[in-house]
């Protein structure tokens, strides 16, 4: 491989890892909102409470989904670097369902565990991708990038 491909090869891993960067902080921006909710109807919140929580949390689900999907497009292009990467997110679904239908103290500490986890996960993928975009930016300017 050229001087020039590895350059090429390390500006796609870098914009995928970006992609992925931001689909993640823009989660973890929601998962905090309904970690916030969470605590409101777990202390005695009510309907709306309730509502709003879930709002956050289906929308938490569908960011984290794009950001799998970024995440998958960086492992793909970090491949091309000989970078590895393996991380991802999830929020069980039956959580969600238990403490909608369910709405008790149990189903609503379980739900406000798991948006705990997923927030643990999505700030280690977080940490895990602005590390390796790190190194990316060491090997570019090692082989004599910008």
């Amino acid at each position: 491989m050229t001087r020039e491909d590895s350059l090429r090869e390390i500006q796609e891993a870098k914009a995928a890892g970006n992609r992925s960067l931001a689909s993640l902080k823009r989660a973890q921006k929601v998962l905090n909102s309904a970690g916030n909710w969470g605590l409101v109807d777990l202390f005695g919140g009510g309907f709306l409470t309730g509502m709003m929580k879930h709002s956050k949390l289906s929308e938490a689900n569908q960011l984290m989904e794009q950001a799998r999907l970024e995440i998958y497009n960086f492992q793909r292009e970090l491949k091309d670097v000989n970078v590895p990467g393996n991380f991802g997110v999830n929020i069980s679904d039956f959580l969600v369902f238990a403490d909608f239908f369910f709405d008790g103290m149990i189903a609503d500490w379980m739900v406000q565990s798991k948006i705990g986890e997923a927030k643990m996960q999505v700030n280690e993928a977080i940490e895990r991708i602005e590390g390796i975009l790190n190194d990316l930016n060491n090997w570019q300017r090692q082989i004599g990038g910008k």
